[in-house]
C-alpha cells in the first residue's frame, strides 16, 4: 500500500477547502446535489481528519462530531476515486478510531450508503435498524465500539 500521512485540519483554511471539494466530487455531485454555507458553517468545531500522500497530495477526508460525551459520529468519508480500493479509506477510519478513543468517545456511528455497507462491515461496524432514505439515496445505520466502557 502506499505512503500516507494522517492529519487533523482546522475549519476554514485551505487544506479544509481543499477537503470540501474532494467530499463535492465524491459524495454530492454525484446525487446533483451541493453544499450549503449553512451546512459548511455547522463544521466550525468539528473534527476534521485528511489523508495525504508524504508529497501532500489530498488523498481521503472524514469528520467526526460529536453527539454526546461517549458517541462519536463519523460523516463525509470521502476517497479520490484515483486511489479508491487501495486500502486508504481503512487507514483514515481505523486512525478516526483511534482519534476517538483518545477523546474518551466509546461508540462511533455512522450513516453507510448501501453501497458502503461491505466496507464498514469489514471494519468490525454493524448495522442498527432498519434502512433509510438520506440525501435522496438508501443508507443504513451502523456503529462500533471504539473505546472501553467505564
Amino acid at each position: 500500500m502506499m505512503q500516507i500521512q494522517i492529519h487533523q485540519i482546522d475549519f476554514g483554511t485551505p487544506e479544509y477547502d481543499e477537503a470540501v471539494r474532494l467530499r463535492y466530487e465524491v459524495l454530492r455531485r454525484p446525487l446533483g446535489l451541493e453544499y450549503t454555507p449553512e451546512q459548511l458553517a455547522e463544521e466550525f468545531d468539528q473534527i476534521h481528519l485528511a489523508a495525504y500522500t508524504p508529497g501532500g497530495k489530498l488523498l481521503a477526508y472524514l469528520n467526526l462530531t460529536p453527539i454526546d460525551t461517549d458517541i462519536v459520529k463519523m460523516r463525509q468519508v470521502a476517497v479520490d476515486p484515483q486511489f479508491q480500493k487501495a486500502g486508504i479509506g481503512s487507514v483514515l477510519v481505523a486512525e478516526s478510531e483511534r482519534f476517538a478513543q483518545r477523546l474518551q468517545f466509546k461508540k462511533m456511528v455512522l450513516h453507510a450508503r448501501e453501497a458502503a455497507v461491505p466496507f464498514y462491515e469489514r471494519l468490525g461496524y454493524t448495522v442498527v435498524g432498519d434502512a433509510f432514505e438520506e440525501v435522496g439515496i438508501v443508507h443504513l445505520k451502523m456503529e462500533k465500539k471504539v473505546g472501553r466502557e467505564s
